[in-house]
C-alpha cells in the first residue's frame, strides 16, 4: 500500500492540511538531487541519509525512495559502509549558443565522427522548403554517429544547401564540426538557428547504433541553421542519448506586460 506523509500548506492566514503521497515527495527530492549531480554539486559522494532527511524535512523512507529512483536511472551507486556515490554524470549541451558538438564538449575529451553516409540526394519536399530550395533540387546528405572518446552520444542526419554541401564533402568529416566547415567555406559566421526539441524513445535499430537500451529516452533535436545574412544552409535531425546529455540554456523575459486579475 502506498504510504503517505502529511504536510501543511498555508493559504493566507489559514492552515489547510494537505495529504501528499510518499512517492510524490520522493520524486520532488530526486529532481533536486538529480540536477545537483549534473551540475557537479557533489564531488563523488552524496550527503548521508541523515543529512538529506534534515535538508528536505522528509522521512528516512522517503529519502531512500528518492535515492532508489536515482539508482534506477544509473546516476548513483549505493555502497555499504561507504555511502551513496555518483556513478555517472551527463554532459551539458547549451541551448543559448550556436555551437557544434566539438565546440560544446571542449575540455571533456575528443569528439570523433563515424561517417555513415555522405552523398548528393534529391531533397524531400519538406527539406527543400526549409532550405529555401525549389522542388526536386539536390542537397548534400550527411549521416554521422558522433562519439566522445568511445562513448556514442548522438546520431546526426544533416541536409546541406547544395553549394555549401558540395564543398563540405571535400573536407575531413571525421574530426571536424560541420558548423566550422560552413564558416570556412562561406567566409563568414553563422547567424541564427531555429530549433525544436522533444523526447522520443529509441527504436531497436537506433538503440543498437547508440549502444543504448531499446525504448530508452532520446532527445530529438530539429535545427535549421542560417548564415549571418539569413540564408538557411543546414537542416539537422539529431538524436542524442538522454542518459548522457542535458540541454541547458538561459532565458530572459522580454516583456513585462502582465497583470493580476
Amino acid at each position: 500500500m502506498q504510504v503517505s506523509e502529511r504536510k501543511v500548506a498555508e493559504v493566507g492566514a489559514e492552515a489547510t492540511p494537505v495529504r501528499r503521497l510518499r512517492a510524490d515527495q520522493a520524486r520532488r527530492i530526486a529532481d533536486v538531487l538529480r540536477h545537483q549531480i549534473h551540475a557537479g554539486a557533489f564531488d563523488d559522494v552524496l550527503p548521508s541519509e541523515q543529512e538529506l532527511v534534515a535538508e528536505y524535512d522528509a522521512s528516512r523512507n522517503t529519502v531512500r525512495d528518492a535515492l532508489a529512483l536515482l539508482k534506477d536511472e544509473g546516476l548513483i551507486d549505493r555502497v555499504p559502509k561507504v555511502g551513496t556515490r555518483v556513478a555517472r554524470r551527463k554532459y551539458d549541451h547549451g541551448l543559448d549558443a550556436l555551437l557544434g558538438l566539438q565546440e560544446t564538449l571542449k575540455g571533456h575529451g575528443t569528439v570523433r565522427n563515424e561517417v555513415r553516409a555522405a552523398m548528393h540526394i534529391t531533397a524531400p519536399p519538406a527539406v527543400a522548403r526549409k532550405l529555401g530550395l525549389n522542388p526536386g533540387e539536390r542537397v548534400v546528405y550527411i549521416e554521422r554517429l558522433r562519439y566522445l572518446a568511445d562513448l556514442p552520444l548522438s546520431l546526426d542526419l544533416t541536409y546541406l544547401a547544395p553549394d555549401i554541401g558540395t564543398e563540405v564533402l571535400g573536407h575531413d568529416l571525421e574530426t571536424n564540426d560541420i558548423f566550422v566547415l560552413i564558416e570556412q567555406i562561406s567566409g563568414g559566421p553563422l547567424g541564427s538557428a531555429d530549433l525544436a526539441l522533444e523526447a522520443v524513445t529509441a527504436d531497436a535499430h537506433t538503440a543498437a547504433t547508440l549502444e543504448a537500451p531499446e525504448g530508452s529516452a532520446l532527445l530529438m533535436l530539429e535545427r535549421l541553421t542560417r548564415l549571418d545574412d539569413g540564408r538557411p544552409v543546414d537542416l539537422e535531425y539529431i538524436r542524442m542519448r538522454g542518459d548522457r546529455i542535458t540541454m541547458r540554456g538561459s532565458l530572459n523575459r522580454s516583456t513585462s506586460e502582465w497583470k493580476v486579475i
